[in-house]
Parts: structure tokens; C-alpha cells; sequence
């Protein structure tokens, strides 16, 4: 899967390097399809990576436990979901206080908020090769994780505004690259892959979540209920 891999991480990159030429993207009319790709991005969080979750909680759990940690041996992999979930949303509640104090977010804040998601786009480059899958296990990943990206790309321009098309989106698409050599050349203990899928897993839930609740945001609960239902159905039948 060496090249189909690379191919997939090319493909995750190119996506930050081009949503912005998307026009219907950014009508003032909140775009049904951002609510669709939110609904996919749920639903592979959901009923993909949560069950593949539960496949690694033993051996999160063995390692846990035999380095002395009973009492959270058994709670680890939820808490690692949730803390992706919280570290999100503090990054997000943090650039949306700066906006309100200038026009643009200050240079700490968005370094913070861009490192801090170039560090999660390694990550999930580095689960397209460290993941056991095949050829069509990696399509659903790439459809799933790359509508994630339109939604999370969609939300990072809002906040930094000409900064993201100048800097942060060359960044992001990098970090998917590095991730992917790192997946390629080296070889982790699959209870730190455990535990870097359960932060994800957080982090996609929040990610969405927050762009298609607030009632600002003007989002479509049909298309994304389309977005969910279909793909999960997708999902169970593969």
C-alpha cells in the first residue's frame, strides 16, 4: 500500500492548497454542501474509527495496566477521545476571543491554532500507512477525512482570513506529508496508534460539531443528515 498511501496523502494535502478556489464555499448563504461533509465526517468517526477504537482498547489497556496505571487502564481510551474533543475546542474558543478583541486573530493565536492542527494532520497522515487497510478501506478514509478537511478548512479561513491562504494552508498541507514519511519509516507500538486514533477521534467530533451548531453558522440538518446517513450506511455495508 506504499503508493497507494502516497497517492491518498497527496490527495488529503491537495485539499488545503485548493478549497479556497471553491467558490460556492464561501456564499453567504451557508453551503449544503459543508453540512454534507460534515455529516460524512461524523458518521466515519462514529461507525468507522469508533469501533476500530474498541479492536485496540485491550492492548491500550494491558500497557496501561502493566506500567502500575490500573485505576485509568480501563478508562484511558475515552479519556484520550475526550481530550481531543476539549483541546479543540479551547483552540477554537481562543481564536474567537482574539477576533473579538481586533479583526484578525494575534500572531500567537494563530501560531497556536495552526501548529497545534498541523500536529493533527501529521497524525492522520501517519494513520494512512500505520492502519491495517486495503485499497477500499483507504477510499472511505480519504472520502471521510477529506470532506473533514473542506469543513475544517472552511472554518480555520473564517478565523484567519488572508493569513491561512498566505501561510497556514501550505502548512497544513505539509504536516499530512510529514505524517505520512513518518508512517512510512518507522514503526510505533500500537498503543501509542491506539491512543493517537482516540485523540483524533475527538478532535473530528469537535471539529464538525462546532461549525454546524451554532445557529450563526446557518448550517442544513438535512444535508447533514443526508451526509451521515448515507455514508454510515456506506460504511456498514463495507
Amino acid at each position: 500500500m506504499f503508493f497507494e498511501s502516497l497517492i491518498g496523502a497527496i490527495v488529503l494535502a491537495a485539499i488545503h492548497l485548493c478549497a479556497g478556489k471553491l467558490r460556492f464555499l464561501d456564499a453567504m448563504r451557508r453551503s449544503q454542501w459543508l453540512s454534507i461533509a460534515g455529516g460524512v465526517a461524523v458518521a466515519y468517526a462514529i461507525v468507522h474509527l469508533m469501533p476500530e477504537l474498541q479492536k485496540h482498547h485491550e492492548v491500550l489497556r494491558k500497557t496501561t495496566a502493566d506500567k502500575g496505571y490500573n485505576l485509568i487502564a480501563e478508562h484511558l481510551l475515552w479519556l484520550l477521545v475526550l481530550t481531543g474533543l476539549v483541546v479543540f475546542y479551547g483552540l477554537d474558543k481562543a481564536a474567537i476571543r482574539s477576533k473579538r478583541q481586533s479583526q484578525e486573530t494575534s500572531n500567537q493565536v494563530f501560531w497556536l491554532h495552526i501548529v497545534s492542527y498541523a500536529i493533527y494532520n501529521a497524525l492522520l497522515g501517519y494513520l494512512l500507512v500505520r492502519e491495517d487497510r486495503g485499497l477500499q478501506s483507504l477510499v472511505l478514509y480519504l472520502i471521510g477525512i477529506g470532506l473533514h478537511f473542506l469543513v475544517n478548512d472552511h472554518g480555520l479561513r473564517q478565523h484567519h482570513k488572508e493569513r491561512y491562504s498566505q501561510v497556514a494552508r501550505w502548512v497544513l498541507s505539509a504536516a499530512i506529508l510529514v505524517g505520512w514519511v513518518v508512517g512510512v519509516s518507522t514503526k510505533l507500538h500500537e498503543a501509542l496508534t491506539a491512543s493517537v486514533m482516540a485523540f483524533l477521534a475527538g478532535g473530528i467530533l469537535l471539529n464538525t460539531f462546532k461549525e454546524e451548531l451554532p445557529e450563526e453558522r446557518k448550517s442544513r440538518f438535512w444535508a447533514f443528515a443526508l451526509g451521515a446517513g448515507g455514508y454510515a450506511i456506506i460504511l456498514v455495508a463495507n
